[in-house]
């Protein structure tokens, strides 16, 4: 049997279950949601991922070579080359990051219907993840940088699948909370396990936080 450190991973993603949902903020939540997407399409601005049509926040499947130097208001371009040439990862870049990736995971919390609070901008909330900061001399090969993008190649397709499954789960929970005003519990799992493999592979590829290769796996 594993150990729980063996199982520690360097980001760490939790979602706090919530005992009942309000059934008419489920309801209405891509509404009450507006606010709060403006807010983060003005600090994460539009990237194109098809080379013609703007989209918005971070999809790291998606993300081709024009996009690498600044996905979703993410700086990946700049810490990789600081890396490659210094062998250093600047504090304020790497608090950059992880304050923006923070507030987009309470958003998608708030869209993924697993919580009825407001996505806070500054507050952690019931949302919680966390990413340690490496020491770059020690921690963090110089070259890695310049094909994490390849190695977690794996990551992409099996992300894309489970994208796909995570909205139809959301569909399923909008359903179950709308009517009983509780998120059935393998639906809720499912869903934190997801957006914890995508921040997982986000903090390996593009924020380059950690040498250490993602798990396949949803649960911390």
């Amino acid at each position: 049997m594993n150990s729980p450190a063996a199982n520690t991973y360097p980001l760490t993603f939790d979602v706090e279950y919530p005992r009942q949902l309000s059934r008419w903020k489920t309801a209405f939540r891509l509404v009450l949601a507006v606010p709060i997407l403006v807010l983060v399409a003005i600090l994460v601005g539009p990237y194109r991922s098809d080379g013609s049509s703007a989209q918005w926040g971070v999809q790291p499947w998606t993300v081709t070579i024009p996009d690498f130097a600044y996905v979703g208001g993410l700086l990946v371009l700049a810490p990789a080359l600081m890396l490659v040439c210094r062998h250093r990862y600047p504090r304020w870049w790497f608090d950059w990051n992880t304050g923006l990736l923070a507030l987009q995971s309470r958003v998608a919390a708030y869209l993924y219907l697993l919580r009825d609070e407001y996505p806070s901008t500054d507050d952690e909330q019931a949302v919680h993840l966390r990413i340690a900061y490496p020491d770059s001399s020690l921690a963090l090969n110089r070259w890695l940088p310049l094909v994490k993008w390849l190695l977690a190649i794996p990551h992409y397709v099996v992300l894309a699948v489970l994208t796909i499954a995570s909205l139809v789960a959301v569909v399923m929970a909008w359903f179950a909370v709308v009517t009983t005003g509780r998120y059935p519990r393998p639906l809720f799992d499912f869903c934190v396990g997801y957006l914890r493999w995508t921040y997982r592979v986000i903090a390996y590829a593009l924020l380059m936080a950690t040498d250490e290769y993602p798990p396949f796996r949803l649960r911390p």
